[in-house]
């Protein structure tokens, strides 16, 4: 068989993990590489998450998830793949499985640095690295980061870059978390979806879009509900009545006509994932209307 040279290689460092308390599995990933993530990374619901990178063997994604789904542990699934590829010198993988368990392959011909961390719930593995210890800070940040999972995952990243990264820099960027029914609308399993295919800082750019993304689908906090009733009603009607939503009094009464406006304009803004039905408003949304509409 014909191998690649260096240069077609998918050189990259990535992290996979697993969230216990919310059952959610994820991949991150950073590469001089264009559009990294399109092959890197897999993830699957209640079965779990690969990275595939080096010389990348792409159909371990789809594979690796498929055996995990069979009820294969990570190192086993690992096993499985790379015992069917003549090519597995070339190749690095990581895998977390159902239930957290982390195993990773590094093969004897990938360009160094490369190897792979392995800790509790995650593996991070890179190669063609300034050095290892761009390893070991992806791993203390995401063993020291504390909230979601997709938070802890870019935190990673970051570390990763500042100890180092690539050794021939940066280009994309991406982070891919699942979990049962996570996603839009609890119609899909991806919470988080997000690429930088080719930007001169992909993972600040990874980490600009996931705080939007955390405005517009993030998950409503209990405690910051703020109740719609007098001078917050009327500031409501004030406010779509200022969008041409609304054209009824300003009396400061939440009713189904005022609620009708709001509802209208919080889906226009691409806020409807915060929208309740009772008489409470996200204040995550009600900041934004404030500041967008605000006089």
């Amino acid at each position: 068989m014909r191998f690649p040279s260096s240069c077609h290689r998918l050189s990259t460092f990535s992290i996979v993990a697993y969230d216990l308390r919310k059952e959610e599995w994820g991949v991150a990933v950073q590469s001089k590489f264009l559009a990294a993530a399109a092959v890197v990374s897999w993830a699957q619901a209640k079965a779990g998450a690969v990275a595939t990178q080096a010389w990348a063997n792409a159909s371990y994604g789809p594979q690796g998830l498929r055996l995990l789904e069979q009820g294969l542990s990570a190192q086993e699934a690992v096993k499985r793949l790379i015992e069917a590829d003549e090519g597995r010198k070339h190749r690095q993988v990581g895998v977390v499985d159902d239930q957290g368990r982390a195993f990773a392959f590094t093969g004897s011909e990938c360009l160094p640095w490369a190897g792979h961390i392995v800790g509790e719930g995650y593996t991070c593995q890179g190669n063609i690295l300034v050095g290892e210890e761009t390893l070991g800070a992806m791993a203390k940040a995401f063993e020291e980061t504390e909230g979601e999972l997709a938070h802890r995952l870019v935190a990673s990243l970051l570390a990763g870059q500042e100890a180092g990264g690539d050794s021939r820099g940066r280009q994309s960027a991406g982070l891919l978390v699942v979990r049962e029914k996570g996603g839009y609308g609890g119609f899909s399993d991806r919470v988080v979806d997000l690429r930088v295919d080719d930007h001169p800082a992909p993972i600040l750019e990874l980490q600009r879009l996931l705080e939007l993304h955390k405005l517009y689908f993030g998950e409503t906090d209990p405690e910051r509900l703020v109740k719609i009733e007098g001078p917050v009603a009327r500031e409501l009607q004030e406010l779509v009545r200022g969008t041409g939503h609304y054209d009824g009094p300003l009396n400061g009464q939440y009713e189904e006509t005022t609620k009708s406006a709001l509802r209208n304009l919080v889906g226009i803004e691409n806020l409807e994932e915060r929208w309740r039905e009772d008489e409470y408003i996200d204040e995550v949304v009600l900041e934004f209307l404030r500041e967008k509409f605000g006089g």
